[in-house]
């Protein structure tokens, strides 16, 4: 077992080495200049359009509204990445490493745009009457050669389908069920069968059901902890300035800032870059095609205005919630410390430091709601990605197919709360790399369309202004 362990933990490394993150971080780069920057230039079209009355209503094709879909991808999108994720990045890349995880997210943005736009363009309706969609349909269906486009829809499904039990389930759980025994001293089986029944509820609706809960869910865990963080970062405001230096020196030149100045921490350049891109790319997923397989689901006028709307998706997942987390961990003056046994702090005990420095006791409190509400948001988004790949993979038994895989999905909810995970993060791990890269793959091929349905739409958003 231990060398099974060693070598799926050198294949992750592999695959999420510098290759993906290029081919990542490239094809946002690539189409934000294609597209003549004009995604970030719609940005302020893109948040008034999240949070309009109209996207609220069910206009068009759609089994939920515009707003809806987007909580339901960000349900899935917000996890404990934005918390655990950041810490960690900034422990082993150093505090510049926020830097190069929201330059990520800026290209990103026009990922996430761009794959959304396409999933609505080319979603159908299953035998139920509900809407199926995702990347998959896309290469299915938009691609000339169509032997090429089923073979990258069957992987990309695939892919899918394993990474939901994985990084969507078992981890997630995990994560709840340590946080609540830090907490509140609840044994971590007790837990299991509170979210394994939690998640049952929610998911036995379908996206309705889904909607439903995050419309609730991520408003209001996303205010607290941003609030939370405020709140420290205001605490310890003496330090922000300090703070945001060493972000912006060891984005680019690690050593002239670091030497002493960050204890137990040795960073470089390269090492900036890597853990920032690395982390800010599975914090917001962009690229991963996770989004997409959500985005459908909402009713939409038009494919290119959808595609704005869910471009908040990057906006808020790690533009404003990574950038709290990373102003905590910078101006609360704990990165490099160590523990009373002379431990460097890193990880849930680091991000506590951070919160703690300023709400004393409460802040492990703060930290450990934070990961139960992201956490949890995350496996019920992530089981309606799981289930669409299923339709996808067995859609002539698509009713038995569905139900089997709700109750498997829930029962596994407790496997990850009651199991150590490091293998099964592995290897859910790899499963995220390989859906990327089917699913960029799709984008460049498609490029021209998507330039030709930014330019087609333009001219709305300006006679709208």
């Amino acid at each position: 077992m231990e060398n099974l362990e060693k070598w799926i933990s050198e294949i992750d490394s592999f695959v999420w080495g510098p290759a993906t993150l290029i081919l990542l971080v490239g094809t946002g780069l690539y189409l934000t200049v294609y597209l003549n920057f004009l995604p970030w230039r719609n940005l302020k079209y893109s948040f008034q359009l999240a949070f309009s009355k109209k996207a609220r209503e069910k206009a068009g094709k759609g089994d939920i509204s515009a707003f809806s879909s987007l909580m339901a991808a960000s349900a899935a999108t917000i996890g404990t990445g934005n918390i655990v994720g950041v810490t960690t990045a900034m422990y082993s890349g150093g505090p510049g490493a926020l830097v190069w995880m929201l330059i990520s997210a800026c290209f990103g943005l026009t990922t996430k745009f761009a794959e959304c736009m396409l999933s609505i363009k080319y979603r159908e309706v299953n035998e139920n009457g509900e809407i199926a969609g995702g990347p998959m349909y896309v290469m299915k269906n938009a691609f000339k050669n169509k032997t090429f486009g089923r073979i990258l829809a069957f992987f990309f499904a695939v892919f899918t389908a394993l990474a939901t039990f994985g990084i969507g389930n078992m981890t997630q759980a995990n994560s709840v069920a340590s946080a609540v025994d830090v907490a509140f001293g609840v044994k971590p089986w007790i837990t299991g069968v509170i979210i394994t029944l939690l998640t049952f509820i929610i998911i036995i609706g379908g996206i309705k059901s889904i909607s439903k809960a995050s419309d609730v869910l991520v408003p209001v865990m996303a205010i607290i902890y941003i609030v939370c963080g405020l709140i420290v970062i205001i605490g310890n405001v003496a330090n922000l300035p300090q703070g945001i230096m060493q972000i912006l020196v060891m984005a680019f030149h690690p050593k002239a800032i670091g030497g002493g100045i960050l204890g137990t921490i040795t960073v470089s350049f390269a090492s900036a870059v890597r853990y920032g891109i690395a982390r800010g790319c599975f914090s917001n997923e962009a690229g991963l095609g996770s989004a997409a397989i959500t985005a459908p689901s909402g009713s939409s006028e038009d494919p290119v205005k959808h595609g704005y709307i869910f471009m908040m998706d990057v906006f808020f997942d790690t533009i404003i919630i990574c950038t709290i987390t990373g102003l905590v961990l910078a101006s609360s003056g704990v990165l490099g410390t160590t523990d009373a046994n002379g431990v460097a702090l890193e990880g849930i005990p680091l991000i506590t430091a951070a919160f703690s420095s300023v709400l004393g006791a409460f802040g492990k409190y703060a930290v450990s709601i934070g990961i139960m509400l992201f956490a949890f948001s995350t496996i019920i988004g992530w089981e309606y990605h799981g289930e669409k790949a299923i339709e996808y993979l067995f859609r002539n038994n698509l009713g038995h197919s569905i139900l089997i895989y709700r109750i498997i999905f829930s029962l596994i909810v407790y496997v990850g709360a009651t199991t150590t995970l490091n293998l099964v993060w592995n290897i859910s791990d790899i499963m995220n790399a390989l859906m990327a890269i089917p699913n960029l793959i799709s984008l460049l091929v498609l490029s021209k369309e998507i330039k030709k349905e930014v330019l087609r739409f333009q001219p709305i958003i300006e006679s709208e202004k």
